[in-house]
């Protein structure tokens, strides 16, 4: 008993775009087509200066961030200063409160 192609119907798969032909009686697929998947590289020269581009742009982001950090340095330091020479200056002879008598 042959059955006639017509009886089948095509389904497209919502996760991967493959066709799937499915037998409504039988209940099972009969016939999977993958999608046809495009290059991941369309244009070699495009996807050689986008590659030396990203390279240029880490060495930036590199050199702000160390610059960061050095600087960084510089200001804790000024920071540490200042307070060093305002409590210098405080003479109000009560001793700062402590994490412990804060209990």
């Amino acid at each position: 008993m042959a059955k006639s192609a017509s009886a089948l119907f095509e389904v497209l798969c919502p996760c991967c775009g493959s066709t799937l032909r499915i037998d409504p009686e039988l209940q099972v697929v009969i016939q999977h087509r993958e999608a046809e998947k495009k290059p991941a590289i369309e244009d070699l020269q495009a996807a050689v200066q986008q590659l030396k581009g990203e390279a240029d742009r880490r060495a930036d982001v590199f050199e702000k961030s160390f610059a960061s950090h050095l600087s960084g340095e510089k200001v804790r330091e000024k920071k540490f200063e200042e307070l060093l020479k305002q409590a210098k200056e405080d003479k109000s002879g009560i001793p700062p409160k402590r994490a412990f008598d804060l209990d």
